[in-house]
């Protein structure tokens, strides 16, 4: 997400570090390697003329000019302009006086929209509502056969239909009376779409949207498309009025064009990403931690936040306990390793670290997701014994961990001397930095491998 946009601007940063001081005549080149940098990004042209007017304006200013780390400066306004873009805060979901709370689910053919609304449905069932979804597509074939597959693995309530219920407003009123007597406060409702944008759709959907009365209508867009995206939302928000964005397929959209470009050209907020195809893949949007992203301050809010929602805290602090003291077990590493699987594809994990210092070279790290797999299988090979202490593990043995987990002898000595180097960097660290700062502080939760300290002077 965003990878090729953060690589560009990183590298104007760092030549600026580089000039000593800042002038105009530096500013101005590196205004321009920005402005090709957000082009190629595939930002829309009157954002990045927006954006560079803004930032020159700033930069180009008395105080930035003369101050002590001028690319310093120059970092943080493009930070701000940056979120002025996106956004400035994160745009909340609405919701009705009276449930149910009906939000309609629109956007072209293939955009998304059906594992969306179980993604959704997913997402407000986790934060305390009770959604139940219904599909009035009733053009496309196996759409709501499709809707009903979403809404068996998302676990969520679904509308099916009464007999000779075949029109898209007889469906909508009955799924909202359905979800309003089983007491169901939040109604989605998939729409039909369109290879492209026609009047029939149009209309449709304004009919529906004045019968339903939604107090969210929820355009859905595939950030692969880039400007294109862009145009469809603008286009259904000057017909429909639409509330606000899903912005689907952002973790395989390395220019982030759409992302940047979406609210200013609609006016209306970007209010999800979905970052993977899984159904806990959805993400509220928020605008400062894209901007983190874009200029590679990483996103360690979100990382918190997906690992306090799946890691046990008393298992952390446990698993704590256990590194201070060396006491850590294959089986404690085979725990840890699921636990990571939780979170999500290792890629998108460690998109959200900052790359800059000793994480700058992340970005460059090929991720092997099967090896984790791997590793897995080998430690599950092993009998309780073994995993406890792995010293016994002789020749025969790692024959028979070899064959159980289909790997090789190789792959089991490789797996055996990295957890055994690991144990021994952990026993040096643990009567030193670890033992000292770690064994009293109190961090925060969610973390797989414990906690990690919080910022100096807390």
């Amino acid at each position: 997400m965003f990878d090729n946009l953060s690589e560009k601007l990183q590298r104007v940063f760092k030549n600026l570090r580089g000039e000593g001081k800042l002038t105009a005549e530096n500013m101005e080149g590196a205004l321009r390697e920005i402005r090709m940098a957000l082009l190629e990004a595939d930002v829309n042209f009157k954002v990045v003329k927006l954006l560079i007017e803004n930032i020159k304006v700033k930069a180009m200013g008395e105080e930035v000019l003369t101050a002590l780390s001028p690319s310093q400066q120059v970092v943080k306004i493009v930070h701000e302009e940056l979120i002025k873009i996106l956004g400035s805060h994160e745009s909340k979901l609405r919701f009705a006086n009276e449930p149910p709370s009906v939000f309609l689910i629109v956007g072209l053919q293939g955009s998304g929209k059906t594992t969306s609304t179980g993604k959704l449905a997913r997402w407000l069932s986790r934060n305390g509502h009770r959604p139940m979804m219904v599909s009035v597509d009733v053009y496309r074939p196996a759409a709501r056969e499709q809707l009903k597959v979403v809404a068996r693995e998302v676990g969520q309530p679904i509308y099916e239909g009464a007999p000779g219920e075949t029109l898209p407003a007889d469906l909508a009123r009955s799924a909202r009376r359905e979800s309003a007597n089983t007491g169901r406060d939040v109604l989605l409702v998939d729409t039909a779409g369109r290879l492209h944008i026609d009047d029939q759709l149009m209309v449709e959907l304004q009919q529906l949207k004045a019968q339903l009365n939604p107090v969210e209508v929820l355009f859905v867009a595939d950030a692969m498309t880039g400007q294109d995206a862009v145009k469809s939302a603008d286009e259904f928000h000057k017909r429909l009025g639409i509330t606000g964005v899903i912005l689907t397929k952002m973790d395989g959209d390395a220019r982030g064009g759409g992302a940047l470009s979406i609210r200013h050209v609609t006016g209306q907020p970007l209010k999800f990403i979905g970052v993977g195809e899984k159904f806990d893949a959805l993400e509220p949007f928020h605008p400062d931690r894209a901007a983190n992203r874009i200029l590679g301050m990483g996103d360690i809010l979100s990382f918190i936040e997906k690992a306090s929602e799946q890691i046990d805290q008393k298992k952390a602090v446990e698993m704590q306990r256990k590194l201070i003291e060396n006491d850590f077990t294959l089986e404690d590493f085979r725990d840890q390793l699921k636990s990571i699987r939780k979170l999500g594809p290792l890629s998108s994990l460690m998109d959200m670290m900052p790359k800059v210092g000793m994480l700058k070279d992340l970005k460059d790290v090929k991720v092997d997701e099967k090896e984790i797999g791997r590793v897995v299988a080998i430690i599950d090979s092993m009998t309780y014994h073994e995993r406890d202490n792995h010293m016994i593990i002789n020749g025969s043995r790692r024959r028979r961990i070899a064959r159980g987990s289909g790997t090789s002898v190789q792959e089991v000595n490789q797996l055996l001397k990295q957890y055994a180097q690991a144990r021994k960097m952990m026993k040096s660290l643990s009567g030193g930095f670890l033992g000292r700062k770690f064994g009293k502080m109190k961090m925060p939760a969610g973390f797989p491998f414990g906690d990690l300290p919080g910022p100096p002077g807390r």
